[in-house]
């Protein structure tokens, strides 16, 4: 059984700091939407990519010193269309209260080389085990700041920490900037211009194969004037800074097979109870998505009376009407939620897991663009903000997507060994979904739980025999209904 309490992690030596600014251009100021703004006490999205050592015959790439030149460079190119991310925010005056917007002058973002000395690819990604969160966490910077922190911070630093047999490069993204989607897009622009300069000796080119960001932000009247003034004499007066509480996480792997198998028993499940329209429509992510919520709910061992929802993101741009391209650089997601059921309810084997998966659906299938609408003038009445104390004790959260392109990411030594995250944004009941490595439609899902709640999912057979079995933990011999 893995151990909660790993051993101190061996400390990370930061050899270097850079700044990286894009080409000169005019002074813009780009106002946040409400999208942006919800987001700024938030923590930064912190995303990262383990690679193997670099091993090419350019002289980029001979050193990780070099490889950090590499990248730098790279980045400036990149910085040429994805230029609001060189910029800071800034909180604008009006007379009935205020209003945040990047301030676009070319400030720059930050490149940190640091070092690991005796930590291998292998302490990082240990087989059968918890994530060793002390040690992961220490490979990305800006690990306590909040969206907000953009005022005076960089929107984007990047860790480079030199491994003894690799390299991981730490993401630490400012979430009130762009959503997932957005930031992922960039890293990959950034990632095919890295690939291009080690096949070309001329300087590197300016744009991609990827259609450019759109930078325009949405506004529901489609005017040219997004700028969303909040009621309040500063934004600073919405910022809340909360501990985060003991957890343990897991990576887990889920094949294709796996979730073709949780979708068929799902659609079984549900034409067994004459829900035909649930059974047609039901998906993978629905599928995974009932069993994180079932397995977590029973994981807590919560009261038989105490009702439970499984929330997911979902990305607006396609919803809306006229649908926003995938290229929109901007924050578009929400959390949208089942309605709430009884943790008996949830968990009886009548009810179940169909019925669950078909929860889940339903509340996908409501989001619509009237919906959209809605909670965009529902929060301009009354602006909020996320914090830590929007997470739901009793319920899960189901973030990140398998469709973001993080293998993509080959800056020019190859595709990645594993995808990793940071501490921020965690709670109890939080599971984020990423791509399998090996692709074909796999999924790799990093579970995060309460110290005692992962000791009982670990003894959870329904959970464990829907996961890859080289990924099933020794403890787990018995399955549960």
């Amino acid at each position: 059984m893995p151990s909660s309490s790993p051993p101190p992690s061996p400390p990370v030596r930061v050899v270097s700091t850079r700044t990286v600014k894009p080409p000169p251009r005019p002074r813009e100021r780009i106002p946040l939407t409400s999208w942006d703004v919800a987001m700024l006490s938030a923590n930064y999205i912190q995303k990262g990519l383990l690679f193997a050592p670099p091993h090419s015959s350019s002289a980029l790439l001979s050193t990780t010193a070099h490889v950090v030149e590499h990248l730098a460079a790279a980045l400036a190119a990149t910085l040429r269309a994805y230029y609001p991310v060189a910029g800071r925010f800034v909180t604008e005056k009006h007379p009935d209260g205020c209003s945040v917007s990047i301030d676009c002058d070319g400030q720059g973002v930050e490149i940190v080389h640091a070092v690991a000395g005796g930590v291998s690819v292998a302490d990082v990604v240990p087989p059968d085990a918890d994530v060793p969160c002390r040690l992961v966490h220490s490979f990305f910077p800006l690990r306590d700041a909040v969206n907000y922190d953009g005022h005076h911070l960089p929107l984007f630093v990047v860790q480079v920490t030199e491994l003894d047999d690799g390299v991981f490069v730490g993401f630490a993204y400012n979430h009130a900037l762009s959503d997932g989607t957005a930031f992922w897009d960039m890293v990959n622009a950034w990632a095919e211009i890295a690939r291009a300069m080690l096949a070309t000796a001329a300087p590197p080119p300016p744009r991609t194969s990827r259609p450019p960001p759109l930078l325009k932000r949405w506004s529901p009247e489609d005017d040219d004037d997004a700028t969303v003034v909040l009621p309040y004499a500063d934004v600073s007066e919405l910022i809340e800074r909360l501990d985060t509480p003991p957890l343990r996480e897991r990576m887990v792997h889920f094949s294709s097979e796996s979730l073709s198998a949780l979708k068929e028993r799902a659609r079984q499940e549900l034409l067994d109870a004459g829900d035909t329209a649930g059974a047609a429509a039901i998906t993978k992510f629905q599928a995974l998505s009932s069993l994180l919520w079932r397995c977590i709910t029973r994981a807590r061992c919560s009261s038989p009376d105490q009702e439970t929802v499984c929330r997911v993101a979902i990305n607006n741009r396609g919803r809306l009407r006229p649908p926003l391209p995938r290229e929109y650089f901007g924050n578009s997601v929400y959390a949208i939620g089942t309605e709430a059921a009884r943790a008996s309810e949830l968990l009886l084997q009548e009810r179940g897991h169909g019925w669950a998966a078909a929860a889940v659906g339903r509340a996908v299938a409501a989001h619509t663009d009237a919906g959209i609408r809605a909670r965009v003038a529902a929060w301009g009445a009354r602006p909020t903000v996320y914090t830590a104390r929007c997470f739901d004790a009793s319920g899960v959260m189901v973030g990140s997507s398998p469709r973001f392109d993080m293998y993509g990411c080959d800056f020019g030594w190859g595709k990645a060994v594993a995808a990793r995250s940071g501490g921020a944004n965690k709670s109890d009941g939080k599971a984020s979904l990423y791509p399998a490595r090996d692709g074909g439609g796999g999924v790799d899902a990093e579970v995060v739980l309460a110290p005692e709640h992962m000791a009982a999912l670990e003894l959870d057979g329904e959970f464990w025999a829907a996961v890859t079995p080289d990924h099933v933990p020794r403890a787990c011999s018995s399955t549960k209904a």
